[in-house]
């Protein structure tokens, strides 16, 4: 099987993490029908993952390398395993169901941008179990005060609560990554905020973060302006954006919110 780089294919090789990665995900069948795979590559997750789709359980695998499909086809698909030929930033997500988790070994070169895709369908995602590059599974993880906490930590904490489950050493991979990895299990707790302008939100988060050495008077200012109640946040904007936690940007996005014309 020839490789593709630009595809960012590292296969796992080891069943036996594979069968970690298949235990850590606890909503199938229960909170949940339907589960998607992306990327299942040679298929070493999906072996436990085929198992498990019985009654009640449904398994779509999301390739988007066109020479995987026809094995991936001749290996797995039946009445509850379905392989579609796509790349899933492109997926039609509506069309799965009203419901359903994430897993799979993620591409490195996209991992952060399924992690958007994600939190863009939330109301429908209860649950996801990813294979990351380290250092952006510790970003999704990371407590506010630490140097790797960021637009990712904040979005994703606002709605899931996170958890590590388990790194692993470039060997375990075919061909092996430049970095560690790190399996880390994504709950939902709520798919909206009370009070809270969603766009404005995930603007904000990105704003403050994207100038993250300047406090939030700078990093924000196109945020304010006369009409702001400068009072009622001033408590923040002297801080910079790792000093404050997912709920004191929500909470300074509710109050913005209300002096926005």
């Amino acid at each position: 099987m020839q490789l593709k780089k630009r595809f960012g294919q590292h296969f796992l090789k080891d069943p036996a993490h594979a069968g970690k990665i298949a235990e850590a995900i606890e909503g199938w069948g229960t909170t949940y029908e339907h589960l998607v795979e992306i990327g299942p590559g040679g298929g070493v997750l999906t072996n436990f993952l085929a198992e498990k789709a019985t009654l009640g359980r449904t398994l779509k695998l999301i390739e988007i390398d066109r020479d995987l499909i026809e094995p991936l086809r001749a290996k797995y698909e039946s009445q509850q395993v379905s392989i579609e030929n796509i790349d899933f930033l492109d997926a039609d997500l509506e069309q799965i169901g009203n419901s359903f988790g994430v897993c799979g070994n993620f591409p490195y070169n996209i991992s952060s941008q399924i992690v958007f895709r994600v939190l863009e369908q939330r109301a429908r995602v209860p649950e996801v179990v990813g294979m990351f590059q380290k250092e952006v599974a510790q970003r999704i993880a990371a407590a506010h005060g630490s140097k790797t906490y960021g637009i990712l930590s904040v979005l994703v904490q606002s709605y899931y609560e996170v958890k590590p489950v388990f790194t692993l050493k470039p060997g375990a991979f075919n061909p092996p990554p430049k970095v560690d990895s790190m399996v880390i299990r994504m709950e939902r707790f709520r798919s909206e905020i009370e009070g809270l302008d969603e766009t404005h939100f995930f603007r904000l988060v990105k704003a403050a973060f994207n100038q993250r050495r300047k406090t939030l008077r700078n990093s924000l200012a196109a945020f304010l302006n006369e009409k702001n109640n400068l009072a009622a946040i001033n408590g923040f904007l002297h801080l910079r954006p790792e000093q404050m936690s997912v709920t004191d940007f929500i909470n300074l996005s509710r109050e913005i919110q209300k002096h926005v014309n």
